[in-house]
């Protein structure tokens, strides 16, 4: 049997908020099973509590954001949760409680890797529960304009992303990326590659309070012509690698690992919310299973959770 994944221990860590700039302490703690991923806000009156979920989605501007109004306390956020639900995603972890100060989670160096140490540091514990899986059954796509995203049925997790900036930079970087769970190491080949952001762009983000904690230590930062980072990019391919960190971590609000191949097109946090709440609204176009053997999984499956047993190495 495929097991749900929680943590062993707790694990902390602290940072700035990308967009609002302000220090945020971190807790991953672990969860019985079948709580799934639970966002805790504890700076509040009372401790509020935002289940990870793509129907809670609400500003998708330069992030995803969870949010849910509380009488006494009107609309309560946590923004920028792509990067650590990403991390959550690549390590098949299922239940944590997630505790936080402020309404951000903290970017950290603005990929999926610090995370994916915590992940590790407080290791990675199996469950009594099974694991659960969303398998799509029949396509569901959006499109807007020259933008689109789809899922289709497929016995495994595949992500097939494209992206198109008219920058020098960018263009001589490989702007099509294929990742494939059963195929590829999400720890080696997505886990750090980073957000990016443009000069010209600053004045207008900070005036709508976006990017205000953003810099060279936590984004890849590029003027008219040129990366401005003195250690270049990570990868060959880093600007739509990043696009497919943020895709898996947005996908993962679905509440349960995919079963399915997702391809998409300039497609970013809004759209990647709006076809995961397309999918939801489709009932005839995904099922819930669990695999009681291996032998029952699909090959495809038992290939890419060999890939996150929990003795996994650090990064």
């Amino acid at each position: 049997m495929f097991r749900q994944r929680t943590l062993k221990t707790l694990v902390r860590a602290s940072g700035v908020g990308l967009h609002g700039g302000v220090k945020v302490n971190l807790a991953l703690c672990p969860a019985a099973p079948d709580t799934g991923i639970v966002f805790c806000r504890t700076d509040l009156p009372w401790q509020v509590e935002l289940p990870a979920s793509a129907l809670l989605v609400g500003d998708t501007r330069m992030c995803s954001s969870l949010e849910r109004e509380y009488p006494g306390l009107g609309v309560v956020k946590v923004g920028t949760i792509e990067h650590l639900m990403s991390a959550l995603s690549g390590l098949g972890i299922d239940n944590v409680r997630i505790a936080l100060d402020a309404p951000e989670v903290p970017i950290l160096d603005g990929s999926a890797a610090p995370f994916a140490f915590l992940i590790q540091s407080a290791g990675i514990e199996a469950q009594g529960a099974p694991k659960r899986f969303i398998r799509v059954r029949k396509t569901v796509e959006i499109e807007d304009g020259d933008k689109w995203a789809r899922l289709d049925p497929y016995e495994g997790f595949r992500l097939d992303f494209s992206i198109t900036f008219q920058h020098p930079a960018i263009e001589r970087s490989a702007q099509r990326a294929v990742f494939d769970f059963a195929e590829h190491s999400w720890l080696r080949e997505v886990a750090r590659a980073r957000t990016f952001g443009f000069m010209q762009d600053v004045e207008w983000l900070r005036e709508n309070g976006l990017a205000l904690g953003g810099g060279l230590d936590n984004a890849i930062v590029l003027d008219e012509f040129r990366i401005l980072n003195d250690d270049g990019l990570r990868y060959v391919d880093e600007f739509v690698k990043h696009k497919i960190l943020d895709a898996i971590g947005d996908l993962y609000l679905l509440g349960h690992p995919l079963l399915a191949a997702f391809t998409a097109h300039k497609s970013g946090h809004d759209l990647n919310n709006r076809l995961a709440r397309a999918l939801l609204a489709r009932r005839d176009a995904w099922e819930l299973v669990a695999f009681p053997t291996a032998e029952s999984a699909p090959e495809r499956l038992s290939r890419w959770l060999v890939q996150v047993e929990p003795q996994i190495q650090p990064i």
